[in-house]
């Protein structure tokens, strides 16, 4: 019970007087960080606001050197400086008029994503070899270039490679069909091949960076997902290690996509389940872990004739539908 009460208090405590005066615009601005504290949290990542007030009293007492006590206050001013709290619905909704759609060329994929990929949101794209998950990672690497009037976002994209699926020859080809000029094409699109999970937490990391830099990222592509992270950690006693590492990885792409407003497009490998005796036994790897961290999520297969089907698997708003489409010379069309 006493515990209880030190909770309480501890929850109700009102806040200290010099953090409701300071006016904090950047981190050294925030009250107890000096500047070389500043430099400590910048190496370590914590370079803005919203990066210190999201952050646990540990982290920060780890990256920054900082006493717990003054790590609470720093995330507490930089709470307070970015306002955060309850937003009404009508206030989501009009952020909501900012999502940006990208057309996956294709009039049935669309409609299935409710007008395409989303900005802000994690799209994942599963299914077995063949089905059509890199094929329309090439697309939206194209795609996401064009204006908005033409269903794009007019920005650069990322791809982080991790089964060394990324053909520059395939963006030039789709890219020459539909008029456009492969060299700029393929100059606004990033790559980068990751050898293990490691290295694909880390470049997940660098987008940041880039962005900072001045890269207008529009799009993350991660092709594929769970590839690095199944031959890493192999057998169930290293499983709840994997699933730690995965949650960390996917919480990332989300703050990417959240934090900047880009759409985050990841393939994920399947297996097949031997305890499905009747129906498809097909299911994603990675567990509820990227499940829930997923925000749409789409399983794709062949289909008849060279044809491929996605089915939206889940989605906050959208309900249980699916498309058919090839995919073609001249990228991803309609049957």
């Amino acid at each position: 019970m006493n515990r209880k009460l030190e909770i309480a208090e501890q929850v109700q405590e009102p806040m200290p007087e010099e953090i409701k005066k300071v006016k904090t615009e950047k981190v050294e601005d925030l009250p107890g960080v000096g500047p070389a504290t500043a430099e400590k949290l910048q190496e370590a990542g914590y370079d803005t606001l919203l990066s210190i007030a999201v952050a646990s009293p540990g982290e920060l007492v780890e990256a920054g050197g900082l006493t717990e006590s003054t790590a609470r206050k720093v995330i507490q001013a930089a709470r307070k400086a970015m306002s955060m709290g309850f937003e009404s619905g009508e206030e989501l909704m009009k952020k909501r008029e900012n999502i940006v759609k990208i057309t996956t060329a294709s009039k049935a994929l669309d409609a299935l994503f409710g007008g395409g990929i989303e900005s802000g949101a994690v799209t994942e794209c599963y299914g077995e070899f063949g089905s059509g998950k890199s094929s329309l990672a090439h697309q939206l690497a194209i795609t996401a270039q064009l204006p908005a009037e033409k269903g794009g976002a007019a920005g650069a994209v990322v791809w982080i490679d991790s089964e060394s699926t990324f053909r520059p020859e395939r963006i030039k080809q789709i890219a020459e069909a539909a008029g456009l000029d492969p060299v700029e094409i393929l100059k606004n699109i990033k790559v980068a091949r990751c050898f293990n999970s490691d290295h694909q937490m880390l470049l997940a990391e660098k987008v940041e960076d880039l962005i900072k830099e001045g890269l207008p990222v529009k799009l993350v592509i991660v092709d594929s997902l769970m590839s690095h992270f199944r031959a890493d950690f192999s057998g169930r006693g290293q499983l709840a290690d994997r699933q730690q590492k995965l949650n960390k990885h996917m919480h990332a792409l989300m703050r990417l996509a959240t934090g900047y407003n880009l759409a985050v497009y990841v393939t994920n490998q399947v297996m097949s389940r031997p305890d499905v005796f009747f129906g498809d036994p097909t299911t994603a790897i990675g567990g509820h872990i990227v499940g829930h961290n997923s925000t749409y999520r789409v399983y794709l297969r062949k289909g008849k004739k060279g044809s491929r089907v996605a089915k939206m698997v889940d989605a906050p708003h959208l309900p249980e539908s699916e498309a058919i489409f090839i995919v073609t010379e001249k990228g991803i069309c309609d049957v």
